[in-house]
């Protein structure tokens, strides 16, 4: 027996209109009836246990309204509700350390997750799509359906979250006419095809299947961009052709609040300081429906070369007491930040270009290795209040180890090491990074690009301005000088003969916010000259430093010891032992000057000597009893240590407004 919409009701028992019909059949015929009801409800059951709650009809589960907005208010199946939600990145935190992040959320107070989905991994090469490991993101959501959180479900396709070219992927960018978030032919296939892997990742944990997710968000503070007027309907009915059937919402700063919402989701906002007028603003761009602050900035992050921002945490609290006194929901953005590791990193870039640092603590709830802060405490005791029930107890906090100085016993030059590990590319004409001819036509995503060819004596070497973002200068492998957005030219000693001009160029990250995404091409992005001729016949040279490099590097041509005056670029090797139980600990690299780590493999992120970062942090999952390998890409002024510490350092604080 099948029964008819309408007929059962929020709970697993029959409705009202259901059962007089029923009793009022002959007892054979009853007794059937009640068998067939038996046997669905135990088919649910089991059906749900399987992970396969799609096949079951919403009416046998109780989702049937799920989150509704309805005279300023939400509500979840008829009761009222507020959002007190947080968001964590599953892209940003260790799996292994997912859950201990998630159960903090929940000892918090809240009960919501949210997270980006960040489409340049998930298709990292065009058609090929990877949620797995770290990015299997059907498995973080469980889990926090498991922690006993509710989840709002940002998928972009752009996220900014000062990420990479805001989520998207690089290989967008070959297409010399793209025209990214707007509804021209080749990035809205590019949407479609990505959309059609994603959904199905999703779909089935919607709270009317039986999940955990209650609205999903329509792209992501399109308000400040707003270049196609068609380009929210298109999202918004992408999302709606592929099943999704939970709330829609938006998500503005408040000078894009206006034109960044769409009919048929709701509009929230985004800011740190609750101005006056504020809610105001809000109705008047939608009246009568709940309010809500979807990103609620609980600190902010930090730039290359500027200082660590912090956010006082009693301001915080009390913005956030305003906020839910007006009857508000809110997220809070972030509730844990996590890392950019590896060349993911965004950048801002309006009157100068500023590349995001590795470490992406923000200031937040909790701290980057997921320590709690006094933010976590008076939040708890907020919430707590607010709840009028006894939360969870908070997890213990994961000990945090001092593994030493660890000493850099080997080296390697770039030079010595290049022509066994890379085959160039060779062009009459520079190439950017996203037009190589490498990884199946996907071109270079993140690292370095070496570009070489031969000039006759010296002169005045101009970058015109196409070097992305800063590219080390070399005559042969004497290093000359640098070139980047605000030094475009250079002085080019004399000499006799033919000399190799090499440049080292490094992707510092891409724009992830602002109008400027269409120019994010890196490498050289067009012509340099000497004397103000423009240099040809180019041997280029990918350096993504892949895990499949730094395999080849391991076994490479013979390292040698560590000289006395090394200087890069190079690399330098050594090793963390490790007795016991491996814990999270903190590299510090002192009397280094740029570069790149590496432990057992994985890339852990940059470091600079101008700051305002000191420290980086290495998860101890990434550790493992015995012998570890650090590997250390400097460009430039080795160390000869790197100090493994149990306290980060992300430098000297600036308080923000």
């Amino acid at each position: 027996m099948v029964a008819a919409e309408g007929e059962l009701g929020n709970g697993a028992a029959p409705g009202p209109a259901f059962l007089p019909a029923m009793w009022s059949c002959g007892g054979r015929r009853r007794r059937r009836v009640l068998a067939g009801v038996v046997v669905l409800l135990l088919a649910a059951v089991v059906l749900r246990r399987m992970n396969l709650t799609d096949l079951i009809p919403m009416r046998l589960r109780g989702r049937v309204l799920g989150l509704q907005v309805r005279d300023s208010q939400f509500l979840l199946e008829e009761k009222p509700f507020r959002i007190f939600g947080g968001s964590v990145h599953y892209f940003r935190v260790p799996r292994e350390y997912w859950k201990d992040r998630l159960m903090k959320m929940k000892a918090c107070g809240l009960n919501t997750l949210t997270t980006y989905v960040p489409w340049n991994l998930h298709e990292a090469a065009r058609g090929n799509f990877d949620f797995s490991g770290n990015l299997d993101l059907q498995a973080f959501l469980r889990m926090a359906e498991e922690v006993g959180l509710w989840v709002i479900l940002r998928p972009g396709p752009y996220i900014c979250s000062e990420w990479d070219l805001g989520g998207l992927p690089s290989w967008l960018l070959q297409d010399p006419e793209m025209q990214l978030r707007t509804t021209y032919k080749g990035f809205t296939e590019a949407v479609d095809n990505y959309f059609d892997h994603l959904m199905p990742e999703v779909v089935h944990l919607q709270y009317k299947y039986g999940g955990p997710i209650i609205a999903v968000q329509v792209e992501n503070e399109y308000g400040s961009y707003a270049e196609d007027p068609s380009y929210m309907t298109y999202i918004k009915m992408s999302l709606l052709s592929r099943k999704i059937v939970e709330l829609l919402m938006t998500s503005d700063n408040t000078d894009g609040l206006a034109a960044g919402n769409v009919e048929g989701a709701l509009a929230t906002i985004n800011f740190q300081k609750l101005e006056p007028g504020i809610w105001t603003y809000l109705s008047s761009v939608q009246h009568n429906m709940p309010k809500m602050v979807m990103e609620y900035w609980t600190g902010w992050f930090d730039s290359w070369g500027g200082p660590h921002n912090v956010f006082d945490a009693e301001d915080m609290v009390q913005t956030v007491k305003s906020i839910i006194k007006m009857g508000a929901s809110i997220n809070l953005y972030m509730f844990h930040g996590g890392t950019n590791f590896g060349f993911l990193n965004g950048a801002l870039h309006f009157n100068e270009y500023k590349p995001t640092i590795t470490s992406y603590d923000y200031d937040a709830v909790l701290t980057e290795s997921g320590d709690y802060t006094s933010k976590f405490f008076k939040l708890r005791h907020l919430f707590s209040k607010i709840l009028g029930s006894p939360l969870p107890p908070p997890p213990i906090i994961l000990n945090k180890a001092s593994y030493g100085a660890i000493l850099m016993q080997q080296y390697i030059s770039l030079w010595e090491v290049l022509p066994s590990l890379v085959e160039p590319t060779k062009s009459e004409f520079p190439l950017n990074m996203e037009n190589l001819p490498i990884n199946r036509g996907n071109g270079q995503a993140f690292g370095y690009t070496l570009y070489e060819t031969v000039i006759p004596g010296g002169g005045r070497l101009s970058s015109e301005d196409h070097v992305r973002d800063r590219a080390q200068v070399f005559l042969n492998t004497q290093y000359i000088g640098l070139l980047d957005y605000n030094a475009q030219e250079l002085l080019i000693p004399n000499g006799q003969g033919y000399r190799q001009l090499r440049l080292l160029v490094e992707n510092c990250g891409r724009v992830n916010y602002g109008r400027n995404l269409n120019n994010q091409r890196k490498g050289l992005i067009g012509d340099i000259s000497l004397n103000k001729t423009s240099l040809r016949n180019f041997k280029i040279y990918s350096l993504e430093m892949k895990p499949s490099f730094m395999e080849s590097l391991r076994g490479s041509t013979p390292w040698s010891a560590v000289p006395d005056s090394a200087v890069g670029p190079a690399f330098f090797r050594g090793t963390l032992q490790v007795q016991y139980m491996p814990q999270d600990t903190f590299l510090k690299l002192e009397g280094w000057e740029k570069g790149v780590v590496f432990v057992n493999g994985r890339n852990l992120g940059r470091y600079w000597k101008i700051g305002p970062q000191e420290t980086l942090y290495l998860p101890g999952t990434w550790l493992q009893e015995g012998h570890n390998e650090i590997i250390v890409f400097e460009e430039r002024a080795a160390g000869r240590i790197v100090q493994s510490t149990d306290l980060p350092f992300l430098g000297s604080i600036q308080y923000v407004s």
